[in-house]
């Protein structure tokens, strides 16, 4: 199939939403490592996108160039209208300041408490917020992922899919508009999976967040997802729902879903 996309029919949902993300022809070289190769995607407002890939696609080097956490080298990145590829560190600031990012590991501080983990990112992100507000806050974002009762344990004292949870908490206390998730399912049991992909969807309807899902938890993708891409080698080769993809006459497409 090489870089032809698969044609997919926009829904009349997404042809009337405006897109907040907006990427065109992005490239990024690790030395002589070409791992994204003219990558080009838009996301509507609202809309949970999944990014597939094997290991080495480029998938995690792309969100990480979204938000400025890598330099891309070729291309346009326009989050909420603005290029960020041109924009001052106090733009890139403003605009990262919109934006939750749920890391692989949950990136829990381990020298802190759950309470601090989460104080620390919401007085980060609004030095001028009131102790008490601090507090409301925390208890908030706590309760909406079910484990308020965890509050003064520390990261060492959390299992795996607690850890996730609360690296959501500490995402969302910001009220992002844009969330970003990389392999937030991966390492979980397929109950704990399931636990955490429906409390994502749950917090973005709430929220009424936009999303990109990294994963290569498929019940996950099945599950979240309103459109799937798959990028294989640095380039985006298909696109469309999950049902769509899965009757792909593309093999390689195809065997993700086996």
């Amino acid at each position: 199939m090489g870089k032809v996309v698969e044609n997919i029919k926009k829904t009349k949902t997404q042809e009337v939403s405006l897109p907040v993300i907006e990427i065109k022809n992005l490239s990024k070289s690790f030395g002589d490592n070409d791992v994204l190769k003219g990558v080009n995607l838009s996301v509507n407002k609202g809309e949970d996108l999944i990014i597939l890939g094997r290991s080495g696609s480029g998938k995690s080097v792309t969100i990480k160039c979204l938000v400025g956490l890598v330099p891309s080298d070729e291309g346009e990145i326009n989050v909420f209208g603005t290029d960020i590829t041109k924009s001052s560190s106090k733009e890139l600031n403003e605009i990262r300041s919109r934006i939750g990012f749920l890391f692989q590991n949950g990136a829990l501080y381990d020298s802190m408490s759950v309470r601090q983990n989460l104080a620390f990112t919401l007085k980060h992100h609004d030095r001028t917020i009131p102790s008490d507000e601090v507090e409301k806050q925390i208890i908030d974002a706590l309760e909406s992922v079910g484990l308020e009762d965890s509050i003064d344990k520390m990261p060492s004292e959390l299992s795996g899919g607690m850890r996730k949870r609360i690296g959501l908490a500490r995402a969302m206390i910001i009220k992002p508009e844009i969330m970003l998730y990389d392999e937030p399912t991966s390492g979980l049991d397929t109950i704990t999976s399931r636990e955490i992909t429906e409390l994502m969807l749950s917090i973005q309807k709430k929220r009424k967040t936009t999303s990109i899902i990294i994963t290569h938890d498929m019940a996950s993708a099945k599950l979240a997802g309103s459109r799937i891409m798959i990028l294989k080698e640095g380039v985006i080769i298909a696109e469309g729902s999950y049902d769509e993809l899965e009757k792909s006459s593309d093999e390689w497409v195809r065997s993700f879903f086996t």
